[in-house]
């Protein structure tokens, strides 16, 4: 989805009268565990209580240190929870914790569940990594590329070098753009035609058929609006809407209760307040629905957007992570197979691609260090990106600070949930970094 819809536009009339201040320290609050992942002490699972109390005092600053309103964290590690912590608040205009079964907007976190949902229409044999995408959505069949401005400002249009494919698709090498930036003529265009505000997902493929690619195709992992387009071959490959085929077959038997396209008006009062980190002052700002491009979750949404569009919890979260963990399979229940699950956390980039030069923030996707699967990113060497996870680790992350990795090799996964737009809680000096440098000094006992 447009991940932070342009919410610092959005938010400067109230960035020049500030925000309310930040509530009295709060205190942590024990919570209970989701249902099928026991609890454990940390020594069973291999790790040292002392050093994995770091974690939690370095989670709880940054609630303290007012960079977050609150934050909730699990480990798990051979399906037993070793860590489930939350602190601080989920508003702090009304003074509401936040509490162990608080609904998150997931944004681009909703990504990997569309990757499961494609591999398991993969496995009913409707489509091959190497079927161009117009066999599923004609519209977009010979697109063009955008190959820069004239000297009157008018796009040059290039002919494609061949047809995006699917594996180019659920690896962001397609080419397509995405909107979120205003520095380059493909997000404007995104942006100008209201991609985001479409009415339905048939429409949204229309319109972005009429606007050209970013780059050929095949050539640069380059972040785009490829999931929603996933979302819509699920809607023609299934006979479904996407929300229905998202409940029969993933989150219904993996029981993810709250997992959705919107917050039903029953659980509207469980829905985490969501905040703006104000550049200028580095104060926190609460936004709310009225203002402009806040997406309204206790509403029924224009389109389904499988790109950054679902809300849940923690314990949804935490069921999907260890099916995968399993193989496919959780409480008895088989969602995939484990080829399919190894599909999923292979690198599918061709050794040609290149990252986006415009986006250095993920230039580092394709070579030997990080790779990219079916709409995860793929760990090969961290040391060499700077990360203690076991080879072959997938993780993502949504706009307002959701995070997650899954460890195969550790038989461990980590969920981090916040809600705050602005600052850089995902980059190189961000929380979610800090987060696995904190989990891994305290393994004692990785797996070999």
């Amino acid at each position: 989805m447009l991940e932070v819809r342009l919410l610092a536009a959005a938010c400067l009339a109230v960035l020049v009268v500030g925000g309310p201040a930040l509530a009295a320290k709060p205190k942590a609050v024990p919570l209970p565990t989701p249902v099928l992942l026991a609890p454990a002490a940390p020594e069973a699972e291999g790790f040292d209580s002392a050093r994995l109390a770091r974690l939690t005092a370095a989670m709880h600053d940054a609630v303290d240190n007012k960079k977050v309103a609150g934050i909730q964290t699990m480990l798990v590690r051979h399906g037993r929870v070793v860590q489930f912590d939350t602190y601080g608040q989920s508003s702090i205009a009304a003074g509401t914790p936040l509490t162990s079964d608080s609904i998150f907007r997931m944004y681009s976190q909703t990504k990997p569940t569309i990757g499961v949902a494609m591999m398991i229409l993969y496995e009913q044999g409707k489509w091959r990594l190497e079927d161009p995408v117009k066999k599923f959505i004609p519209e977009l069949a010979n697109l063009k590329v955008f190959g820069g401005l004239d000297k009157n400002g008018q796009p040059i249009l290039e002919d494609m070098k061949h047809e995006p494919t699917m594996r180019e698709l659920v690896t962001h090498t397609a080419g397509f753009g995405y909107g979120l930036a205003n520095d380059n003529y493909v997000d404007q265009q995104f942006q100008a035609q209201k991609i985001f505000a479409s009415n339905g997902l048939p429409e949204l493929a229309s319109k972005v058929a009429t606007i050209p690619l970013r780059y050929q195709p095949g050539t640069r992992w380059s972040y785009s609006i490829a999931v929603d387009l996933q979302g819509y071959i699920i809607e023609k490959l299934s006979g479904m809407k996407l929300s229905e085929f998202m409940a029969k077959n993933l989150w219904g038997p993996l029981g993810m209760k709250d997992t959705g396209f919107y917050v039903p008006p029953e659980k509207a009062s469980r829905l985490s307040g969501v905040y703006f980190l104000a550049p200028q002052t580095s104060q926190l700002i609460e936004l709310n629905s009225s203002m402009p491009n806040v997406q309204d979750f206790t509403k029924v949404p224009p389109i389904e957007s499988g790109g950054g569009g679902s809300v849940g919890t923690s314990a949804d979260y935490a069921r999907f992570c260890q099916m995968i963990l399993n193989g496919g399979e959780l409480g008895g229940v088989r969602v995939l197979s484990p080829s399919s699950i190894a599909m999923i956390g292979t690198d599918l980039l061709e050794p040609t691609v290149m990252g986006d030069p415009d986006r250095p923030r993920f230039f580092s996707f394709g070579g030997d260090a990080l790779g990219f699967g079916v709409d995860f990113a793929v760990v090969k060497q961290p040391l060499q990106l700077g990360t203690f996870q076991g080879k072959g680790s997938i993780w993502w992350g949504g706009a307002a600070g959701t995070w997650f990795w899954i460890d195969p090799t550790n038989d461990l996964f980590f969920l981090g949930m916040i809600q705050r737009f602005g600052g850089s809680m995902t980059g190189n000096d961000g929380i979610s970094v800090q987060s696995q440098t904190l989990v891994y000094q305290a393994l004692t006992n990785p797996s070999k």
